[in-house]
Protein backbone atom coordinates (compact mmCIF):
# COMPACT_ATOMS: atom_id res chain seq x y z
CA UNK A 1 0.00 0.00 0.00
CA UNK A 2 0.57 3.42 -0.29
CA UNK A 3 2.86 4.77 2.46
CA UNK A 4 0.58 6.63 5.20
CA UNK A 5 2.35 9.79 4.44
CA UNK A 6 1.83 10.44 0.66
CA UNK A 7 0.37 13.65 -0.64
CA UNK A 8 -3.09 13.05 -2.16
CA UNK A 9 -4.65 15.50 -3.96
CA UNK A 10 -8.59 14.45 -4.45
CA UNK A 11 -10.45 16.40 -6.94
CA UNK A 12 -14.24 15.87 -7.45
CA UNK A 13 -16.67 19.10 -7.94
CA UNK A 14 -19.33 17.34 -5.19
CA UNK A 15 -18.33 18.38 -1.58
CA UNK A 16 -20.32 14.88 -0.42
CA UNK A 17 -17.82 13.29 -2.59
CA UNK A 18 -14.54 14.54 -1.95
CA UNK A 19 -15.67 14.23 2.06
CA UNK A 20 -16.30 10.78 1.44
CA UNK A 21 -12.92 9.74 -0.19
CA UNK A 22 -11.34 11.62 2.26
CA UNK A 23 -13.17 9.89 4.95
CA UNK A 24 -11.81 5.99 3.72
CA UNK A 25 -8.49 7.43 3.35
CA UNK A 26 -8.19 9.39 6.54
CA UNK A 27 -9.64 5.79 7.85
CA UNK A 28 -7.21 3.71 5.69
CA UNK A 29 -4.14 5.86 7.92
CA UNK A 30 -3.37 8.67 5.48
CA UNK A 31 -2.75 12.08 6.98
CA UNK A 32 -1.82 14.22 4.02
CA UNK A 33 -4.67 14.89 1.47
CA UNK A 34 -5.87 17.75 -0.29
CA UNK A 35 -8.60 18.40 -2.05
CA UNK A 36 -10.13 20.59 -5.38
CA UNK A 37 -13.22 21.29 -6.45
CA UNK A 38 -12.69 20.89 -10.27
CA UNK A 39 -9.85 19.92 -12.46
CA UNK A 40 -8.95 23.61 -12.52
CA UNK A 41 -8.36 24.46 -8.99
CA UNK A 42 -6.46 21.03 -8.63
CA UNK A 43 -4.43 22.28 -11.81
CA UNK A 44 -3.48 25.20 -9.87
CA UNK A 45 -2.71 23.27 -6.69
CA UNK A 46 -0.20 20.84 -8.63
CA UNK A 47 1.68 23.36 -10.91
CA UNK A 48 1.99 25.33 -7.53
CA UNK A 49 3.82 22.38 -5.80
CA UNK A 50 5.52 20.42 -8.94
CA UNK A 51 8.55 22.46 -8.41
CA UNK A 52 8.38 22.37 -4.66
CA UNK A 53 9.65 19.66 -2.41
CA UNK A 54 6.26 18.40 -1.61
CA UNK A 55 4.58 17.83 -5.24
CA UNK A 56 1.34 15.53 -5.15
CA UNK A 57 2.20 11.75 -4.79
CA UNK A 58 -1.37 10.82 -6.15
CA UNK A 59 -4.30 12.35 -7.27
CA UNK A 60 -7.71 10.78 -7.28
CA UNK A 61 -10.03 12.84 -9.46
CA UNK A 62 -13.72 12.46 -11.19
CA UNK A 63 -14.07 12.81 -14.35
CA UNK A 64 -16.65 14.92 -15.20
CA UNK A 65 -16.17 18.45 -13.66
CA UNK A 66 -17.25 21.80 -14.68
CA UNK A 67 -13.82 24.28 -15.93
CA UNK A 68 -11.27 21.58 -16.41
CA UNK A 69 -12.46 18.10 -16.66
CA UNK A 70 -10.73 14.97 -15.18
CA UNK A 71 -9.91 13.46 -18.78
CA UNK A 72 -8.40 17.28 -19.37
CA UNK A 73 -6.59 17.75 -16.12
CA UNK A 74 -4.99 13.94 -16.42
CA UNK A 75 -3.84 14.82 -19.96
CA UNK A 76 -2.22 17.99 -18.35
CA UNK A 77 -0.34 15.85 -15.94
CA UNK A 78 0.99 13.66 -18.06
CA UNK A 79 2.95 16.52 -19.76
CA UNK A 80 4.95 17.55 -16.76
CA UNK A 81 8.16 15.24 -16.63
CA UNK A 82 7.77 15.05 -12.84
CA UNK A 83 4.77 14.25 -12.14
CA UNK A 84 4.50 10.85 -14.97
CA UNK A 85 5.16 8.32 -12.58
CA UNK A 86 2.39 9.65 -10.15
CA UNK A 87 -0.26 7.42 -9.56
CA UNK A 88 -3.55 8.70 -11.18
CA UNK A 89 -6.91 7.28 -10.26
CA UNK A 90 -10.68 7.74 -11.58
CA UNK A 91 -13.31 7.40 -9.16
CA UNK A 92 -16.83 8.23 -12.01
CA UNK A 93 -20.48 7.21 -12.32
CA UNK A 94 -19.15 7.30 -15.92
CA UNK A 95 -18.81 3.73 -16.52
CA UNK A 96 -19.11 3.16 -20.15
CA UNK A 97 -16.02 1.58 -21.98
CA UNK A 98 -14.87 3.85 -24.21
CA UNK A 99 -14.41 6.43 -21.52
CA UNK A 100 -12.72 4.00 -18.99
CA UNK A 101 -10.25 2.90 -22.30
CA UNK A 102 -9.24 6.64 -23.10
CA UNK A 103 -8.25 6.74 -19.35
CA UNK A 104 -6.27 4.16 -19.19
CA UNK A 105 -4.68 4.75 -22.59
CA UNK A 106 -4.28 8.38 -21.55
CA UNK A 107 -2.05 7.58 -18.16
CA UNK A 108 -4.68 6.75 -15.70
CA UNK A 109 -3.53 4.25 -13.51
CA UNK A 110 -6.94 2.31 -12.72
CA UNK A 111 -10.65 3.73 -12.69
CA UNK A 112 -12.99 2.72 -9.93
CA UNK A 113 -17.22 3.43 -10.09
CA UNK A 114 -19.14 5.24 -8.44
CA UNK A 115 -21.04 3.98 -5.88
CA UNK A 116 -17.97 1.86 -4.35
CA UNK A 117 -17.64 1.24 -1.07
CA UNK A 118 -14.76 1.43 1.36
CA UNK A 119 -13.42 -2.00 0.92
CA UNK A 120 -13.73 -2.01 -2.85
CA UNK A 121 -11.86 1.72 -3.18
CA UNK A 122 -8.97 0.13 -0.66
CA UNK A 123 -8.73 -2.97 -3.19
CA UNK A 124 -8.38 -0.53 -6.01
CA UNK A 125 -6.18 1.35 -4.48
CA UNK A 126 -3.73 -1.62 -3.52
CA UNK A 127 -4.05 -2.56 -6.36
CA UNK A 128 -3.22 0.82 -8.01
CA UNK A 129 -0.23 1.12 -5.90
CA UNK A 130 1.37 -2.67 -6.81
CA UNK A 131 0.70 -1.20 -10.63
CA UNK A 132 2.70 1.58 -9.96
CA UNK A 133 5.24 -0.35 -7.85
CA UNK A 134 5.62 -2.57 -10.65
CA UNK A 135 6.06 0.28 -13.58
CA UNK A 136 8.63 1.53 -11.20
CA UNK A 137 10.38 -1.65 -11.33
CA UNK A 138 10.64 -2.17 -14.40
Amino acid sequence: MFPKDIRILIVDDMLTMRKIVQKILTDLGFTNITAAEDGQKAWEKITGTVNSALPYQLIISDVNMPNLNGMELLKKVKTIDQMKPVPFIFLSAEGEKKIVVEAIQSGATTYILKPFTPQSFSEKLKAAYDAHSTAKAA
